[in-house]
């Protein structure tokens, strides 16, 4: 029995690549390693959900920790109750990924995902036997658990409101569409809802962050100002303007940079973004002397640099933002009520706002199947074609080659100042990527 740490902890087909047995034994290695006496656990709207809350429960019990189900919550919302109590938590989500998937992320004592040295001792205990503990655990269910959360939220507009806002909201089908329309409207919005009816098989289906196009009609079509789009277990969110143009991570960690900044709120003018994040998010931060730290992919590492520099921003192209004075994780909601009260500060419009903020050069991501993500770059062909394109390139330009932390796949990105460039050396590069392989 074997189990693997990805970018944002474990994940696979549920019930044949993730099956009970798996998840029940990764429950007994973390009440072992993470040393909890009690754990939360949430979960997302997936059909598979109950199942692997079940296995990991089971797991945990039988090493005699106690289990607290905290139901169909936010990520957010887990990490959020982890630090409040300072206990260890489990969310069971795939994110972004279709319904089959499914996965498992913890948090350590405090909020916050696990390390690398912790994950590979969790890797090190799967399947391993132990004598039994000398206690069964209990499992309790604690129906409000999303409660707590939610005057977090509204807390960290420190009593302003969005009176007068018109906002549409996207929940992917997913644990965003009870806790996010509820927020919203709390706060003075006028909200709209789609995608926010869950049967257990329509997560992400054709809606949410990765697929937000019915967003984009509904904001032109109501007149309203601003749309906003989840993804599954909302850790993330992406930004629709007046006009139905999306706004991506990258230009709403501009747009609170700026404001922060100006509100002296940036801690040493320090944001931290990924090796993903665009270019021209680079260039518009020193236009303002706004210094840029950049880290591998993946909140964690964000968070991580975060707290070693004691900034109070960071965050991913993706929509993954990290306020770090209000949240131990990426959080869409909170990304989405701090963007939106930038806004209706401003008294502009988003797509103003975003405009202002930075300009995006072209970019291309290609992934290029491979059978082992781990050696693509050991020939000297690929090496020597990524050298040829970053002279061609300069300064006015960037490649980045990065193996997928959860797919079979190599990520080849290529931004350059014009769309026809851009799209040539990615595909050269894909194509050397390809012909290593073969």
């Amino acid at each position: 029995m074997t189990l693997k740490f990805g970018t944002d902890g474990v994940r696979g087909v549920a019930g044949t690549e993730l099956t009970a047995e798996l998840v029940t034994a990764l429950g007994r290695a973390a009440a072992h390693v993470l040393e909890g006496g009690t754990f939360l656990v949430g979960r997302d709207t997936r059909r598979s959900g109950p199942m692997l809350f079940a296995a990991l429960a089971a797991g945990l019990t039988a090493e005699g920790a106690d289990v607290v189900d905290l139901g169909v919550v936010p990520t957010p919302a887990v990490a959020a109750a982890s630090a409040e109590r300072n206990l260890p938590a489990a969310m069971i989500s795939a994110s972004h990924n279709p319904y089959e998937d499914n996965g498992v992320k913890f948090f350590a004592a405090g909020g916050r995902k696990l390390s690398d040295t912790i994950e590979e001792q969790l890797e090190a205990l799967i399947g391993e036997s132990r004598e039994s503990a000398e206690r069964v655990g209990r499992l309790s269910v604690e129906p409000e658990a999303t409660t707590a959360y939610e005057r977090r939220l509204v807390a960290s507009l420190q009593g302003r409101r969005l009176d007068g806002m018109h906002v549409v909201l996207d929940c992917a089908n997913g644990a965003a569409s009870d806790v996010a329309p509820d927020v919203f409207r709390g706060i003075g919005a006028r909200v709209d809802v789609i995608h926010a009816e869950p049967d257990g098989t329509n997560i992400n289906a054709g809606c949410g962050s990765t697929h937000p196009e019915d967003l984009q009609r509904a904001v032109v079509d109501s007149g309203a100002h601003v749309g906003l789009a989840f993804d599954g277990d909302a850790d993330r969110v992406l930004a629709v303007d007046s006009g139905g143009a999306l706004v991506d991570g990258d230009h709403l960690m501009a747009i609170c940079a700026i404001d922060m900044h100006q509100e002296h709120r940036l801690t040493d003018a320090t944001v931290v973004v990924t090796v993903m994040t665009n270019l021209g998010f680079r260039l518009a931060m020193a236009a303002r002397g706004i210094d840029v730290v950049e880290t591998q992919v993946g909140d964690r590492y964000v968070l991580e640099a975060l707290e070693a520099g004691g900034w109070s921003l960071g965050g991913e192209q993706s929509g993954h933002v990290i306020f770090r004075d209000l949240a131990t994780t990426g959080d869409g909601l909170l990304t989405g009520l701090q963007l939106l009260d930038a806004v209706h500060r401003s008294g502009r419009p988003l797509g103003e706002l975003a405009a202002e903020a930075m300009t995006r050069l072209p970019q291309v991501l290609l992934n290029v199947r491979v059978a082992d993500r781990a050696a693509f770059g050991d020939g000297a062909a690929v090496q020597d074609e990524v050298a040829a394109v970053e002279r061609e390139l300069g300064d006015r330009g960037r490649v980045l080659l990065r193996p997928s932390g959860t797919e079979p796949v190599v990520r080849v990105m290529v931004e350059a100042p014009s769309q026809d460039q851009a799209d040539a050396a990615a595909r050269r590069l894909a194509a050397a990527v390809e012909a290593a392989a073969s």
